[in-house]
């Protein structure tokens, strides 16, 4: 999947998003966030994130079923 983040001016109400040529899908989902809204990640989840997938490759058989643990969540665990 190819992402394209973009900062652009609103005038009028109205955007105007210029894709490059090598972006080539015929639909698109567009989320408007206005620009001073900033999301951070914190390094901690970051690191989390990284070494759970590392985890991951290095044994697959790890993962767990997302059905399974939603209905460990809905029962108390």
């Amino acid at each position: 999947m190819e992402a394209i983040r973009q900062t652009v001016k609103v005038e009028n109400h109205k955007i105007n998003i210029t894709l490059p040529d090598s972006f080539n899908a015929e639909e698109v989902d567009v989320i408007i966030l206005p620009a001073s809204t900033k999301y951070e990640i914190p390094q901690w989840q970051i690191d989390e994130v990284r070494e759970r997938t590392i985890e991951y490759f290095k044994n697959p058989k790890i993962a767990l079923d997302f059905d399974e643990v939603m209905k460990e969540i809905e029962n108390g665990l």
